[in-house]
């Protein structure tokens, strides 16, 4: 198989030389090699297995997992490139299976006269099991180098066939610094970028571009375009006023069913279970900022206040469902704040989780003991016929006993004996439950050790 470790200008592909201006700048500065790559520094790196592969011409099918913009797309031209291969590229948002059997089979044909083919699904997740498998044999047989893009996590949206014959890379967020050094390279750029515009602008505002594009270099590049042109007007200059309207209504990377939705939620829950009221509180103004339904963020704070606070502080629920009542009054922005105050005093209270760890272990205890019967004591009888199968009988009335307690009265089934599924942290409110109830546990055992004595 050819090898090509130099990609050449003129190449007759996606990676040629755009000399019409008429594609835009984030597409006519699409790197043509791997030292044009910006970020990617661990995958990448020189040295690194990735890179020895591309280098070498000898690539294998993979999956390439990271956010928008990170450079999944160019490193699978530059794939095709370097082993010299066909690049073709289809859109699981787009195609269907007749489009994907069509691809594949002139991907055999191709094989057949001795040029294998990249073929390159992007947002791969999109696609059902039976669609993923239409590339399995392909990739076994070797006619398809198969690169997958995703945003969302592969262990949980690709089926485990595929995955089994491909590799993961997982892609990182490109850094405002790395960013800024793509735009100043488009700035320059006369032949592909914007050099012969001889466009102006200071670091400073290079760098806001940088980091509003929120690790997407695409999304930067689409900027710096907007803001050329809102230049032509200003003799050539990007100001902070070209920035202001080129940035209005900018939004972060969030996505309300992938991955970043699910790790975020997760950086709030465990934000307030580590009592970090400054950390829950940006977590949670960022999924806002982000889009997220206050319904959710409501429900998931009330969650938050019954297994992680629990009854160490019961007002932690009253107060997460006064919150959601508060938000449905009023909605947003002002409803916000309510939410806002529960996720700060959540944070700050005492936690327990003992009553959720409590509610399990009976939980496994259920399944695990099936269907015991009611203690006959424990049975109501308000028949004469119940009364005489002994139900009810032996029951103790509590309020009738010394101290209001029946101490030598069980109250699970027989053939399972006394359990404790509670047990009280030493924290909030949860330091009197603990004390109370240690005492009475020795005090019910004792009792039931003088009964079984007589």
């Amino acid at each position: 198989m050819a090898r090509r470790t130099t990609p050449t200008a003129d190449a007759p592909d996606l990676l040629s030389v755009d000399r019409d201006g008429l594609r835009p700048l984030a597409e006519r500065m699409r790197p043509r090699t791997l030292d044009e790559m910006v970020g990617q520094r661990r995958l990448l790196a020189p040295g690194s297995a990735l890179r020895r592969a591309v280098e070498s011409g000898r690539v294998h099918s993979m999956i390439l997992w990271g956010p928008p913009g990170c450079g999944k797309t160019t490193l699978a031209l530059l794939l095709a490139h370097y082993s010299d291969a066909e690049f073709k590229a289809i859109s699981a948002v787009l195609s269907g299976l007749p489009e994907v059997r069509q691809v594949l089979a002139e991907a055999a044909h191709r094989f057949a006269d001795g040029r294998r083919t990249v073929l390159f699904v992007d947002e791969v997740h999109r696609f059902n099991k039976t669609q993923q498998d239409a590339f399995l044999p392909h990739i076994e047989r070797g006619t398809i180098i198969f690169v997958g893009a995703t945003t969302e996590n592969p262990s949980f949206e690709l089926n485990s066939a595929l995955l089994s014959r491909c590799r993961v890379h997982v892609m990182e967020a490109v850094s405002p610094d790395d960013i800024a050094q793509t735009l100043r390279r488009a700035l320059q750029d006369e032949t592909r970028g914007l050099g012969e515009q001889t466009i102006r602008v200071e670091d400073d505002l290079l760098m806001q571009i940088a980091t509003a594009a929120d690790g997407d270099v695409r999304r930067a590049l689409t900027l710096l375009e907007i803001a050329a042109e809102l230049a032509a007007d200003e003799d050539g200059a990007i100001t902070a006023g070209t920035l202001a309207q080129v940035l209005a209504d900018r939004t972060r990377r969030f996505d309300k069913g992938g991955e970043q939705f699910y790790d975020q939620i997760s950086a709030l829950h465990k934000s307030v279970r580590s009592s970090n009221p400054d950390a829950a509180l940006y977590w949670f103004a960022r999924m806002l900022d982000g889009g997220c339904d206050p319904h959710y963020l409501a429900r998931r704070l009330t969650r938050m206040a019954v297994e992680d606070i629990g009854l160490a502080d019961p007002r932690a629920l009253q107060m997460s469902v006064d919150a959601w009542d508060t938000y449905d009054r009023l909605g947003s922005p002002e409803g916000d704040l309510a939410l806002a105050q529960v996720v700060i005093y959540l944070a700050s209270t005492a936690k327990s989780n003992a009553a959720y760890a409590a509610f399990n272990a009976a939980k496994r205890d259920v399944v695990e003991h099936g269907t015991q019967d009611v203690p006959l004591h424990l049975r109501n009888a308000p028949t004469k016929l119940m009364k005489q199968l002994g139900y009810s009988k032996g029951y103790q009335y509590d309020h009738d006993a010394d101290g209001g307690i029946a101490l030598d009265q069980t109250g699970f089934p027989d053939a399972m004996g006394e359990r404790v599924y509670y047990q009280p942290v030493e924290r909030g409110l949860e330091i009197k439950l603990r004390e109370k109830l240690t005492r009475l546990r020795a005090q019910r055992e004792q009792a039931r050790g003088e009964g079984d004595a007589e």
